[in-house]
């Protein structure tokens, strides 16, 4: 049976796609695994870290400068590429230095977002949309070199409270700051 062009072209292209999903044709051995920092995830392989420790498994994503808040850090600063993070300073405060292990890539969190309040994730900053995409979801391991101050992101947080995500990290902050 004969399909049409636009069917074969579809079908290759559909091809194409699963080859490069399932690893075939990049020179690795069946059955064995990509390193991790180089795979997408879609659910983490052990339970993720809910508070902020010496070392932890964490979900991450990554962002860019297109995206709504442009350039400018949350603490005043330009986004950075491999430097720049955002998360939920109820979780990681800003001023968080970590490093992921799989790449040794050291971050700051300097940045939040509403999409990350309550989901404990990190949001990595990438220099172009594409790195960005390729970064997709990834879970990793990271080790925190220095743990940012929770008094100093509510501080900064507590002027901003017209917006609900800040409102959750703020009273997230609060329980925290006066224990």
């Amino acid at each position: 049976m004969k399909f049409p062009a636009i069917f074969r072209t579809i079908l290759l292209a559909a091809a194409s796609a699963l080859t490069a999903c399932t690893g075939a044709g990049t020179g690795m051995k069946t059955g064995t695994r990509p390193d991790q920092s180089q795979t997408l995830a879609v659910r983490p392989e052990r339970p993720i870290s809910t508070t902020a420790t010496r070392r932890m498994y964490v979900r991450t994503t990554a962002y860019h400068h297109s995206e709504p808040g442009g350039r400018a850090t949350a603490v005043g600063g330009y986004l950075r590429p491999t430097h720049s993070a955002a998360a939920d300073w109820s979780w990681l405060p800003a001023g968080t230095r970590f490093r992921i292990l799989a790449t040794g890539d050291e971050y700051i969190v300097e940045d939040y977002g509403s999409a990350l309040v309550g989901r404990y994730t990190i949001d990595i900053y990438k220099a172009t949309r594409d790195e960005m995409n390729r970064w997709g979801v990834r879970y990793v391991e990271i080790e925190i070199l220095q743990l940012g101050s929770y008094a100093t992101s509510l501080a900064v947080l507590i002027p901003r409270q017209k917006y609900p995500h800040v409102r959750a990290m703020v009273a997230g902050l609060q329980k925290k700051v006066h224990r």
